[in-house]
């Protein structure tokens, strides 16, 4: 099989020849820049000037022969964001200042590992109509997609599975960002209007982007990446009541505005912690991938996620423990710990292996590499 006829299969919950691989396909299966320069390092390649793909996760593009030399099946696509507002990181003495397309200001201390927010831009914001009134950026712009054609013909031609990622976060994650997150949360239950004004303006935002996105590259795309964050370590962000009145019907419509884009697209479903209480939901209004696993969680054990839900969702991650045993277990624990994952997600098929989130600039190259071996080890149906 090669790279693209492996995933597909996984998705389509058959047992390929071996579990397909995901690394830095999108911004969040990806690996900081510090622990990929070590990795090269181990690995005894040349040095090389980092691309950055993410800058305010500071996350590496890997490069085509650090994919290659670890099987990798997926290659990512990464629309440009817009220079209009000075996305060049500003030299502050002390500090880097970044001012994103959609007016946050991002601040990282030299030596730091990521950008923070620091300026809400709609801190002030107290109606509808300044939402509305706001510069936001263009989201359907092709210069955008310019060039990302030539490189998904390329992957194509490569036999790799091409995976396209979205226009930002997610819904409830932008409002926090744009509002400021103790705000938007207060915003939700006392000043519903203004909360879901914010909401349907990055609803609209992300439909015209997909819209023109896909129309430009659904041919050649097998995956897209979009999602929301509503979990945390021991439960959610939002209720679920919350949940189903406000963002599950704008998700539905998101979903639903992908697949008429690009009907033969599958769409990967990005949503940390523990949301387990809402996969029904999600399953209901169209997800069929869920990522990033976050097996830590509470209720998200990889032996009952696939127990319960394994019919009908694809795990795209929950291979190998980014908080704890990926930086600090040592290589028998990362092998042992990756093993056990295996065991629990891979049987049937419907399972991509990828590190829970990003691989963190804290994590040793050997652990990076048990975990690889033992993905070749016990990853083979």
């Amino acid at each position: 099989m090669d790279s693209r006829e492996r995933l597909l299969k996984a998705l389509s919950h058959e047992e390929p020849d071996r579990v397909p691989y995901d690394l830095g396909s999108t911004q969040v299966t990806g690996i900081a820049v510090r622990a990929y320069i070590e990795l090269r390092n181990y690995l005894g390649l040349p040095e090389e000037e980092v691309e950055i793909c993410d800058h305010v996760q500071q996350l590496a593009l890997p490069g085509e022969d650090v994919l290659e030399l670890l099987k990798v099946d997926t290659r990512g696509l990464y629309p440009k964001t817009s220079h209009n507002w000075g996305v060049e990181p500003e030299d502050v003495g002390d500090a880097w200042l970044y001012r994103d397309e959609w007016g946050m200001l991002q601040r990282m201390e030299k030596g730091g590992l990521y950008y923070t927010i620091v300026e809400h831009p709609l801190s002030s914001a107290s109606s509808p109509r300044d939402v509305e009134s706001y510069r936001w950026p263009e989201p359907d712009g092709r210069w955008r997609v310019e060039g990302l054609r030539e490189e998904a013909l390329r992957f194509r031609s490569q036999g790799k599975a091409v995976v396209l990622k979205g226009l930002c976060a997610g819904l409830f994650e932008m409002g926090q960002r744009l509002r400021g997150p103790e705000q938007f949360m207060v915003d939700l239950m006392l000043d519903r209007k203004l909360a879901e004004a914010i909401l349907d303006k990055i609803l609209e935002l992300k439909v015209r982007f997909w819209e023109m996105a896909l129309g430009e590259l659904g041919d050649l795309v097998d995956v897209v990446m979009d999602g929301d964050d509503y979990g945390t370590q021991t439960s959610q962000l939002v209720s679920p009541q919350l949940f189903r009145e406000v963002f599950k019907p704008r998700l539905k419509e998101l979903i639903d505005a992908i697949h008429r884009a690009a009907p033969g697209v599958h769409l990967m479903f990005h949503s940390c912690g523990s949301v387990r209480d809402i996969i029904p939901d999600l399953v209901e209004i169209g997800v069929r991938i869920l990522n990033p696993v976050h097996i830590r969680a509470s209720g998200m054990e990889p032996e009952g996620l696939k127990r319960d839900f394994g019919d009908s969702i694809v795990f795209w991650g929950g291979g190998a423990d980014t908080q704890e045993v990926l930086p600090r277990g040592r290589p028998e624990e990362v092998r042992e710990h990756v093993r056990r994952n295996i065991e629990a997600l891979a049987p049937g098929g419907g399972f991509v292996f990828t590190a829970v989130h990003n691989v963190q600039a804290d994590v040793p190259p050997e652990n990076f590499m048990a975990m690889w071996e033992a993905l070749q080890e016990f990853g083979t149906y």
